[in-house]
C-alpha cells in the first residue's frame, strides 16, 4: 500500500517537562501516571475557545494524555469543559494576553472560536512556534488562508485543520477510485447540506442590549467592525440570557453573520467538499457563479443558494463544475440510482465517464459507486492512502515527535488552499442570481468584477491585525 509521505527521521520528543518553571500556575502540572511512564513528558496544549466544539478538544487532549496548562474563553459561563478536566489551569478571555503571558508553558494550541477569530488566533500560534489545530474553515477570507499557508510553510510545526472526516475511510475510497481511474474522468460534482440551521437572510437588529458580566464583548468582536450586543429580539427588561439561548450574535448564530462566518458553506464545506477536493488537489477555480439565492442583504448569509465553481483543465485532466446547495437544496436525482432510493439529505456526488460516486452524510464516510452494476464491476479498489490513526491523533502524534511535522493530512499545506476554494464560493454571495465572476487564484484577485476584490482580504480593528 502505498503511503504518499516521504519518510523522515522521527524529530526527538519534547524535552521540558510540564508546568516547569510555571510560576503563573498555583500548582505543577504533572503528565496522567500511564502515559509519562511510558512516553516521557506530557504535550501542553492550550486551548483558545472551549465551549462548543472545544469539548471535543477538551476529551482529545485528555484522552491522548496531554495536558491544558492554560485557556482562552471569552464567555466565562462557558469553561466549565476545562476547568472540571485541569482546575489548576488559568483562564483568560482575551488569547493575546494569554500568548504573552503564558507562552514559554505550552507547547501547542487548539483554536475552536468562531471564524473571524481563526486568522489571528493560529497566527499568534504560529509566530511563537507552537504546533497549532485549527477548526473549519482555517480562516475567514482567502487572503488569509494563503497567508497562513505561506506562514506555515517557513515553520516545521504541526499543523492540521479540523476537517475531522478526513482522516476516515471513505474519502480515501473516493481519492482512490478517482485517482486510479476507476470512475474515468470528472464531468461535474455535487456537494449539499441542511444547513444552515441557524437564523440566515435576516437584517441587522436595532438597538443595544447589556452586556452579560461574564462576557467581552470587544473580545469577542475581535477583529471585526465593532457593532453593538444584541442577545435576542424577544428579550424581557434586564433579562439575562443564558446558555440555552440562541442570542442573536452569540453564542451560536454568529454563523449567518459575514462579518463572522461563512454562512452554511463555510460551516460545512471543508468536510462535505473535502472528499472531492482532495482528488484534484492542488487545482484552483478559475470562476464563480451564483445560480440561484433568496438574495444577500450585505449583512446576513441568505437562506438558501445555489453556487457553481469551474475547475479548470489540469494535468490532462478536462474541466469541470462544482456545485455547492444550501438550505435543503439539492441537485437533480440521478438516473444511476435504482427506482427506490433517492438522494440522502446531506452528501456529494462526482460524476465521471465511467460511473458516478454518491457519498452519504457530511463527513464522505459512507460513499458508493453507482449504478449497481458498476459497483459489482470495479469493486473496492486498493487504498492509495494508508488508513490514518485519527485525525486528531494524527497532529498530536506529530506534535510529540512520534511522526515526522508534516504527518498530519490535513496540514496547513493542504488546509489552506483547500479553505481558499472554500471561501472562494462565500465570495460569490457578493454576485447576484445568474452572475460570474473570473478568479485569477495565483495573484487573488477577481479579473473582471473587480470590486469583489475588497473582500478577498479584510481590515482588522486596532489592536487585531497580528500579521
Amino acid at each position: 500500500m502505498k503511503n504518499a509521505k516521504k519518510d523522515m527521521n522521527r524529530r526527538h520528543f519534547i524535552t521540558r517537562m510540564a508546568g516547569a518553571g510555571a510560576a503563573t500556575l498555583a500548582f505543577p502540572f504533572i503528565a496522567p501516571r500511564s502515559w509519562a511512564a511510558n512516553n516521557g513528558p506530557a504535550l501542553r496544549v492550550a486551548m483558545i475557545g472551549v465551549g462548543g466544539i472545544g469539548g471535543r478538544h477538551a476529551r482529545d487532549i485528555e484522552r491522548l494524555g496531554a495536558v491544558c496548562p492554560c485557556y482562552a474563553e471569552v464567555d466565562t459561563r462557558r469553561v466549565g469543559n476545562a476547568t472540571s478536566r485541569w482546575p489548576d489551569a488559568r483562564g483568560f478571555q482575551d488569547y493575546r494576553k494569554m500568548f504573552d503571558e503564558m507562552s514559554s508553558e505550552f507547547d501547542a494550541v487548539m483554536v475552536a472560536t468562531p471564524d473571524h477569530h481563526h486568522y489571528p488566533a493560529t497566527v499568534l500560534a504560529l509566530q511563537h512556534g507552537k504546533h497549532c489545530f485549527t477548526e473549519k474553515p482555517l480562516t475567514h477570507t482567502i487572503g488569509e488562508a494563503r497567508r497562513l499557508t505561506e506562514l506555515a510553510a517557513g515553520k516545521q510545526l504541526a499543523t492540521q485543520m479540523g476537517n475531522q472526516g478526513h482522516a476516515n475511510l471513505g474519502n480515501r475510497m473516493t481519492y482512490s477510485w478517482v485517482k486510479s481511474g476507476a470512475i474515468g474522468e470528472i464531468l461535474e460534482t455535487h456537494c449539499w447540506t441542511n444547513r444552515p440551521v441557524w437564523p440566515q437572510g435576516m437584517e441587522r437588529p436595532e438597538g443595544e442590549d447589556p452586556v452579560p458580566a461574564q462576557l467581552d464583548w470587544d473580545v469577542w468582536i475581535g477583529p471585526a467592525p465593532m457593532r453593538p450586543f444584541v442577545h435576542r429580539t424577544d428579550k424581557k427588561a434586564n433579562d439575562e440570557p443564558d446558555d440555552s439561548e440562541r442570542g442573536i450574535y452569540h453564542p451560536f448564530s454568529w454563523r449567518g453573520w459575514w462579518d463572522f462566518g461563512g454562512g452554511a458553506l463555510g460551516d460545512m464545506a471543508c468536510h462535505t467538499m473535502d472528499g472531492l477536493y482532495w482528488t484534484v488537489f492542488p487545482r484552483q477555480p478559475e470562476s464563480f457563479e451564483m445560480v440561484k439565492t433568496t438574495g444577500f442583504n450585505g449583512e446576513a448569509f441568505p437562506k438558501e443558494s445555489i453556487i457553481r465553481l469551474n475547475f479548470p483543465e489540469a494535468e490532462g485532466a478536462r474541466a469541470f463544475p462544482l456545485y455547492w446547495y444550501s438550505g435543503g437544496l439539492k441537485p437533480e436525482r440521478p438516473d444511476e440510482l435504482a427506482e427506490d432510493q433517492e438522494l440522502p439529505e446531506r452528501g456529494f456526488l462526482i460524476r465521471g465517464t465511467k460511473a458516478t460516486v454518491l457519498a452519504t452524510g457530511d463527513y464522505g464516510e459512507s460513499p458508493r459507486i453507482i449504478p449497481d452494476e458498476k459497483r459489482q464491476e470495479i469493486g473496492r479498489s486498493e487504498l492509495l492512502i494508508d488508513p490514518s490513526p485519527g485525525h486528531p491523533e494524527e497532529w498530536f502524534m506529530a506534535c510529540r515527535g512520534e511522526k515526522p511535522w508534516d504527518f498530519p493530512e490535513s496540514r496547513f499545506s493542504y488546509a489552506g488552499p483547500f479553505t481558499e476554494v472554500v471561501n472562494l464560493g462565500v465570495l460569490a454571495h457578493q454576485l447576484e442570481e445568474g452572475e460570474k465572476a473570473h478568479w485569477d487564484s495565483e495573484n487573488l484577485r477577481v479579473t473582471d468584477r473587480t470590486e469583489l476584490n475588497r473582500f478577498v482580504n479584510k481590515a482588522y480593528r486596532e489592536g487585531w491585525d497580528l500579521g
